[in-house]
């Protein structure tokens, strides 16, 4: 997927590849712009280029082939201390035998800013991780989220315009992960840094980023604002990757501008938005979201298609009830109904009707 409009771009990959071994690429021709103010997160699996990327903007990854911008300058050939990038990782990399405030000064040392600037610096980035209190203290008196914190006051405090985040929150709990997801994306945009953020939590993307670049085997796969990603993935990757989807597989039989007709592998016929199906008698998955899935005849919309299904497991969650059904051969397929004192219960045997709208259910490519 290529972007346009690099020259204006404050972040620029320009058919980037990389390779480790002069043969296999694990980054393919990547183009991909940024405006400046962007909160960008690369997700993807294990192996899929995105850390690869992040690694040759910050200059400890050389690329193989291509140009990489910041704000319309070449930084190839910059070393990663002269490219002014804050870092943040996952294990925090602070220095155990530094005070929390001689943590943060030391990226203002190596720029040889004077003493009295350098505390009026530490003292506002701890302020804005609410660490203020903790500058004498020593890492290993720090929680995680605590020495997490000190490691974004660390990447923030010489007030650079670029900001990489490589797996931050991978190793906080769940509580504590979402909190910082929010106060991340609340500095950033207070800030009006730029942010490129890695992650493989498909949740951490969708909450934080302006858009997603969701990677899969060394190419962007798409590249798009959450909302759009979740809920018009461009294939089937995309569609497995995020958020929870049901597949039916089919063929299809007939296209008509905006829709097509899919015959399923039962021989069950629903219509579909075709995405990246062209021709009569190519197979297709068909993609439908579980909470997109209604089984209650009164609340079905006009024009709604249906099928019978199974009722196989009937999970309750707290907020809202799953409900694991049989559909056209398929037994993985899941309906996400909200807990409302209305909301039927359904019994595992129980023979249903259940029912979307077209333009919910999307024939994607086969693979």
């Amino acid at each position: 997927m290529a972007e346009q409009g690099t020259d204006s771009a404050f972040v620029a990959f320009e058919r980037v590849q990389k390779s480790y071994d002069g043969e296999t690429l694990v980054v393919k021709d990547l183009n991909l712009s940024m405006p400046k103010g962007e909160f960008l997160t690369m997700l993807g699996p294990s192996g899929s280029g995105k850390t690869t990327c992040l690694m040759m903007l910050a200059g400890f990854e050389t690329a193989t082939h291509g140009e990489i911008r910041l704000d319309g300058v070449s930084i190839n050939n910059i070393p990663p201390h002269k490219r002014g990038i804050g870092m943040v990782f996952q294990n925090y990399a602070l220095f155990p035998h530094m005070t929390v405030a001689e943590n943060l000064s030391f990226p203002l040392e190596v720029r040889k800013i004077g003493k009295s600037d350098r505390e009026a610096k530490v003292k506002r980035a701890l302020d804005m991780v609410q660490m203020g209190a903790f500058g004498g203290r020593r890492p290993a008196q720090l929680s995680g989220g605590q020495q997490q914190r000190i490691a974004l006051a660390r990447a923030l405090v010489f007030e650079p315009e670029l900001v990489l985040m490589d797996e931050p929150l991978g190793a906080l709990d769940k509580q504590l992960r979402e909190h910082m997801q929010f106060e991340i994306t609340r500095l950033a945009h207070e800030l009006g840094i730029t942010v490129v953020y890695v992650t493989h939590d498909q949740t951490e993307a969708l909450t934080m980023s302006d858009r997603v670049a969701v990677f899969n085997d060394g190419r962007i796969q798409q590249l798009d604002p959450p909302d759009v990603l979740y809920e018009k993935p461009a294939n089937s990757f995309v569609a497995q990757f995020i958020g929870e989807n049901n597949t039916l597989e089919g063929v299809v039989t007939r296209i008509e501008g905006e829709t097509c007709v899919v015959r399923l592998d039962d021989g069950e016929e629903l219509d579909a938005t075709p995405v990246n199906v062209t021709t009569v008698g190519e197979r297709t998955r068909v993609s439908i979201r579980p909470e997109r899935v209604e089984f209650n005849r009164d609340r079905l919309k006009p024009g709604a298609h249906t099928l019978k299904a199974e009722v196989l497991e009937f999970i309750y969650m707290g907020d809202i009830f799953r409900t694991r059904l049989k559909v056209a051969g398929n037994e993985d397929f899941v309906i996400k109904t909200r807990n409302a004192p209305d909301q039927v219960r359904l019994e595992p045997g129980t023979e249903i009707e259940i029912g979307w709208l077209p333009q919910d259910c999307r024939a994607l490519d086969a693979s």
